[in-house]
């Protein structure tokens, strides 16, 4: 066997290859390099006593600057990036200049920006240094004596960092981006205040598996298959059913900070893994859960944002946010309220809105409070609302199958004041009930004559696109930066189609449960709805809304087992094997299970939120694309052959 080494290369490793006919093994040898005497952002603070002392630094060289063959400058970056000094590296033309830093200037030289370093230098006097947005230290700098590289940069960036990287480069977007470094210290600190409130509220963290096994709570889930043939485990799309089996258990307060998931299509604000503050508790109603979470959220908003939210969140029912904003996640900040107009408007105008046979109308005025000075009001709203309809995000609301939305500008100097198309009484009607100024934009929008269903109606996402153009354009101000709302007395159930893409719950009665089947109906009544008209029953459900986004959503749950027999097998009617898959449940249950009710915040989310941000995926350090995967790591990765065989799969051609 013939060894081959390496010593002393550009960064100091010691590489040492065996090599033979058949084979290659490399071993590195460990890099051994002084304890730093300083931190850098230290020195801005160091008094003029420690000038001319030898200082140890560790950190991340920037990029370098040449005035001569023997004089260059170089900012030393921390280890956490939010600081630099500059380093002063010379090789001749001073009687201070000796062997050793010509030596370090060359190996200087040879190191890559980026590289990550141990500096030894003299702490200098620096004059006429101005602060840099990277936070320099401008009263100091250091003449270097030694570097040594730790490691080196082998990317060839042209000397700066400032490209824009794509996702397939997920460490140098994080390396480069101070703001999103930032997002994920952010998200540390609340999780830690999150932990420390909920340790103080008398929740006792506990974790639960997250390899369990499939089950038909709604959403699709990810399988994990064993080498047992024929068998396998799933990813948990909640801690759901494990919180109610500890809820059984004794435990009266649960939470952790949990891994979920689910393989469902994605949005800007999902994810197929995404984390979730799980929390349950037994002898508790469903207020006693909003409570506990009013005040934690509320705590994080002083405590991180300085910013005190009110003492009880508003709520309101399902039916009022779909009928009052057409979401059941309405951002409060804008009060635009929708009403129903069709018996104002003449016949020709409704057939103009709608092919639908008799249908609702409903109408919104949505005004502008432009950040910025303009005399011509009318003209800023044509402007405005003409942009919008014709740009892409309006492209679904033009080729909606219950009809355009009619939009029409409110203008006092125009004929019938700019609603001609509505005829003289209707006019005067639509004036009465929604009292538009100048410019207002009032808008119609048609859709079926039914029961709500769903989280919006056309007109509610229309609202919510205008919302966002206009603050986007700065033509609209908020009143106030963050408005939370509860929204209660959601459906218990809701009707699915018998399409494959929608997993529901496997039951074959036309319905699913609006969340999960474990939700308690809110009240009396609704117990006896379930054996007449289960669409009709209300879920004792709860979701917490900010700013038209749904945090989370908790529920009481059914304590008992008899009753949630029933809800599976004959309000859901899933099948008897489908029942198997709950025997866990149910005989947790049958243990005494007290009464009990819970909440998952979402995590991802509330930071996403409180940090400004419109998409989860900032606030992530490994988000995934919106084809689900991780570009960097190369995830999910195909089978292979011998992969399959271990696990009993054969790959459908």
């Amino acid at each position: 066997m013939k060894v081959l080494s390496r010593m002393k290369t550009s960064f100091d490793l010691l590489v040492v290859a065996l090599s033979s006919a058949f084979t290659w093994s490399t071993k590195i040898v460990e890099v051994k390099f002084p304890k730093a005497t300083h931190q850098i952002r230290d020195l801005s603070e160091i008094s003029q006593d420690s000038f001319s002392s030898e200082v140890i630094l560790h950190g991340y060289l920037g990029n370098r600057v040449d005035l001569s063959k023997s004089l260059s400058f170089v900012p030393l970056l921390s280890k956490t990036l939010d600081w630099s000094v500059q380093i002063v590296s010379s090789s001749k033309g001073q009687d201070d200049v000796t062997d050793r830093m010509k030596a370090s200037h060359q190996q200087l030289k040879k190191t890559a920006a980026h590289s990550p370093v141990v500096v030894t230098g003299i702490l200098k006097n620096r004059q006429g240094a101005r602060d840099t947005a990277i936070g320099q230290v401008a009263n100091v700098e250091l003449s270097l004596l030694d570097i040594q590289p730790l490691n080196y940069f082998y990317r060839d960036l042209g000397g700066s960092m400032d490209d824009v990287f794509g996702p397939e480069d997920r460490h140098l977007q994080l390396r480069s981006d101070k703001e999103l470094r930032e997002s994920l210290g952010f998200r540390s600190l609340v999780a830690k205040i999150a932990r420390r409130e909920m340790d103080q509220q008398g929740f006792m963290e506990i974790e639960t598996p997250l390899l369990f096994k499939s089950t038909p709570e709604g959403a699709r889930e990810f399988i994990v298959p064993t080498r047992q043939q024929g068998f396998a485990y799933a990813l948990p799309q909640s801690p759901q059913q494990f919180k109610q089996i500890l809820m059984g258990s004794g435990i009266s307060k649960y939470y952790q900070i949990a891994k979920c998931f689910r393989d469902e299509d994605l949005r800007a604000d999902r994810q197929p893994e995404f984390t979730q503050l799980d929390l349950e508790m037994s002898f508790a109603t469903g207020s006693n859960v909003m409570d506990h979470i009013t005040k934690l959220v509320r705590i994080l908003w002083k405590t991180i944002l300085e910013i005190q939210l009110p003492t009880n969140f508003p709520s309101m029912s399902y039916a009022e946010a779909m009928s009052s904003y057409g979401s059941d996640k309405p951002d409060l900040r804008f009060d635009n309220k929708f009403y129903r107009v069709e018996h104002l408007l003449p016949t020709e105008l409704v057939s103009k809105l709608s092919d639908l046979e008799n249908p609702i109308i409903e109408a919104l005025k949505f005004d502008l409070n432009p950040c910025i000075e303009d005399d011509d009001t009318i003209s800023l709203y044509q402007t405005f609302i003409k942009c919008f309809l014709d740009s892409p995000d309006a492209a679904s609301f033009h080729s909606n199958p219950s009809g355009a939305p009619g939009v029409f500008v409110y203008n006092p100097l125009a004929p019938l004041r700019g609603l001609s198309a509505f005829g003289f009484e209707a006019a005067s009607s639509i004036e009465s009930l929604l009292s538009p100024d100048e410019g207002s934009l009032i808008v119609l929008q048609a859709r079926p004559n039914a029961p709500f269903s769903g989280g919006s109606t056309p007109l509610g996402n229309f609202r919510s696109h205008l919302i966002k153009a206009a603050l986007k354009l700065n033509l609209l101000k908020p009143s106030v930066p963050f408005a939370p709302v509860w929204i209660t007395s959601f459906p218990l159930f809701t009707p699915t189609s018998t399409s494959a893409a929608e997993p529901g719950q496997g039951g074959t009665a036309g319905l699913s449960s609006t969340h999960h089947p474990f939700t308690s109906p809110k009240s009396p009544e609704d117990v006896d709805l379930l054996l007449t008209s289960p669409q009709d029953a209300i879920a004792d459900h709860y979701d917490l809304v900010i700013n038209g986004v749904e945090l989370g959503g908790g529920s009481r749950r059914i304590h008992n087992a008899d009753f949630q027999t029933f809800i599976l097998r004959d309000v859901l009617k899933m099948s008897e094997a489908r029942l198997k898959d709950f025997e866990h449940l149910i005989k947790v249950l049958q243990a005494g299970c007290p009464p009990h009710a819970g909440f998952a915040l979402g995590f991802d989310r509330l930071v996403a939120l409180m940090r400004g941000k419109e998409s989860v995926r900032d606030v992530i350090a490994f988000p995934k694309g919106g084809d689900g995967g991780d570009k960097l790591v190369g995830s999910p990765a195909r089978m292979r052959e011998e992969e399959l065989k271990t696990y009993g799969l054969q790959l459908r051609r």
